[in-house]
């Protein structure tokens, strides 16, 4: 490049605002960054784009040269100060004095006793005599070692007890559950760690791999609890279809006469048919109605039961196809093998859901979407909640019952009457 360089102009000012362009712009800083890349392109390559490794070393052993020159093996001087210790006991602060000794000098304070003070030789001796002596028999009698059980003591006779229609104070059992072991929910039989393991995939910064099988394992669970609910939503609008469909023959079979007269019935016919014992016999209408009711049942819920065998035996066809049956045969041995020769259960498989009068609340899902992952702790935002985690922990184990939360408690019943007070009244007598 030559000396002189390209025509510039560093003090002319726009008269078109900042942004505006202009010629013979200052381009000495974009060649500077040419050159000063090109140099280190030339000495190897550019330092940005150059690993860690290849720029740092890590220095785990030190230098013996240092270590030889300023005998860092010699501890400090401060060091050596401080671990000497003098013998004379330090001199009492407290400005009250003790007592004074004939040489002239004074006791220290905190040798003085107090009054109604006693020793703690003393307060041993006495702890020793109330054990080892029995004061629930005479003192003439030979003294023993108190051995008693509290829940085994026998009540104390009252004139209640010989009555003969007063039931006698039984003995407190305690419940036989008191001594099993509890029993945890998991599908293992084991019991879950208060403080479980984390999973790589659910990391802050996990490996995609592992990141991506826990979300499509995630992803799947939804898929199979979302085709349960549509099924369910399925199965309540066939069976809302046959119950209008049967509220609409019913409907039909009526002649015109029962539905003119439908709406004037008095309410001397609706006691007497109220007292009627027994009910009249079906006419034959009613009873072919009846059996072609059951009858569209029975084809209805034979029909649904096909579809889903023959969706079943797709599915299994698919599966033999693909090869995806063995290996996931293969799976489920392998994971069998590994619950038992794991210690802990896993909390995710439960073999039932309910203990009690609640159901276990499911587990949070511990896994996020791309746009949710962090690549660094100062932009984690916390999830979840430990007391919630702990709780569902002890109710998997069967520690605890899952109870339904009191959102509103049983009040006191209070039935209000009026006062009879103001009939009474009083008449002089003149």
């Amino acid at each position: 490049m030559s000396s002189i360089g390209a025509p510039q102009q560093h003090k002319q000012p726009s008269r078109k605002g900042k942004k505006a362009w202009r010629k013979n712009v200052d381009v000495t800083q974009v060649h500077d960054g040419l050159e000063e890349y090109r140099e280190e392109v030339r000495a190897g390559g550019p330092l940005n784009e150059k690993a860690s490794e290849e720029l740092f070393a890590l220095d785990t052993v030190g230098s013996k040269e240092i270590a030889k020159k300023y005998d860092l093996g010699k501890p400090l001087k401060v060091d050596q100060i401080l671990a000497q210790r003098s013998t004379v006991p330090a001199v009492d602060g407290r400005k009250r004095p003790g007592r004074e000794l004939p040489t002239g000098m004074y006791e220290p304070a905190s040798k003085r006793r107090k009054e109604a003070w006693v020793s703690k030789k003393d307060v041993q001796r006495l702890k020793k005599t109330i054990n080892t002596t029995s004061h629930l028999q005479d003192n003439e009698g030979p003294e023993e070692q108190p051995n008693f059980d509290l829940w085994d003591v026998a009540p104390v006779p009252t004139p209640a007890d010989s009555l003969e229609y007063v039931p006698k104070p039984q003995k407190k059992v305690a419940p036989p559950t008191l001594k099993k072991a509890p029993q945890p929910l998991t599908a293992n039989g084991k019991a879950v760690r208060p403080v479980q393991q984390p999973k790589a995939g659910s990391s802050y910064n996990p490996d995609f791999d592992e990141w991506n099988a826990a979300i499509v394992q995630a992803g799947d669970e939804e898929v199979v609890a979302e085709k349960k609910r549509l099924q369910e939503a399925e199965r309540e609008a066939e069976k809302q279809a046959r119950i209008q469909a049967a509220i609409a023959d019913e409907y039909a079979g009526r002649t015109d006469d029962e539905s003119a007269w439908e709406g004037f019935e008095t309410e001397d016919e609706d006691n007497k048919a109220l007292k009627k014992k027994r009910p009249t016999r079906k006419t034959p209408a009613e009873r072919n109605k009846a059996i072609r009711k059951k009858e569209a049942e029975r084809i209805a819920k034979h029909e649904r039961k096909m579809a889903d065998k023959k969706k079943m035996g797709d599915e299994l066809a698919r599966l033999l196809t693909t090869g995806a049956l063995q290996q996931a045969e293969h799976d489920a041995a392998v994971a069998e093998l590994e619950d038992e020769n794991s210690e802990s259960g896993d909390d995710a498989k439960l073999r039932r859901r309910k203990r009690g009068n609640a159901v276990v609340p499911e587990k949070n899902l511990e896994v996020v979407l791309p746009e949710e992952l962090q690549d660094s702790l100062r932009r984690l935002k916390p999830e979840g909640n430990l007391l919630q985690d702990r709780f569902r922990n002890l109710l998997v184990n069967g520690k605890l019952e899952s109870r339904k939360p009191v959102l509103a408690p049983k009040k006191k019943k209070v039935k209000y009457t009026e006062k009879w007070s103001f009939k009474d009244f009083e008449m002089p007598v003149h």
